[in-house]
């Protein structure tokens, strides 16, 4: 319940991001998704650190950082991938490509490595 709550408000902050950009600063979308995408991941990397998975000692942030930075490249190609086919090539609108895309790539791909690399426990 935590990971889908702290899914939920990285996304909200993501989307919000992205609709701020696109909308208001007329940023291009795939731009706009992609810079969506990293505001969501600075956020749910603490929430997650700090809430969801309770590794809050100071030693490991570093380790931590390293693999969820890691991890999220990864998420970060995936999003990018799924925006680009899905709106420059399939023509399907920016908003509900995003989400259909980020709402993959959230359940097949980054809370299992979160869950089994980036916040294992005890890998210090």
């Amino acid at each position: 319940m935590k990971a889908n709550a702290a899914s939920l408000i990285a996304s909200f902050c993501d989307y919000l991001f992205t609709i701020i950009l696109k909308e208001f600063f007329k940023v291009e979308d795939i731009a706009a998704g992609i810079s969506g995408t990293t505001a969501g991941g600075i956020i749910n990397f603490f929430i997650c650190r700090y809430w969801v998975f309770n590794t809050d000692n100071k030693a490991g942030i570093y380790h931590q950082s390293k693999r969820y930075f890691i991890t999220w490249s990864g998420n970060l190609i995936l999003n990018y991938l799924g925006l680009t086919l899905l709106v420059k090539y399939v023509g399907i609108d920016m908003y509900i490509a995003k989400i259909a895309t980020s709402l993959t790539v959230a359940v097949a791909y980054n809370y299992p490595l979160q869950k089994k690399y980036v916040f294992k426990n005890n890998q210090y």
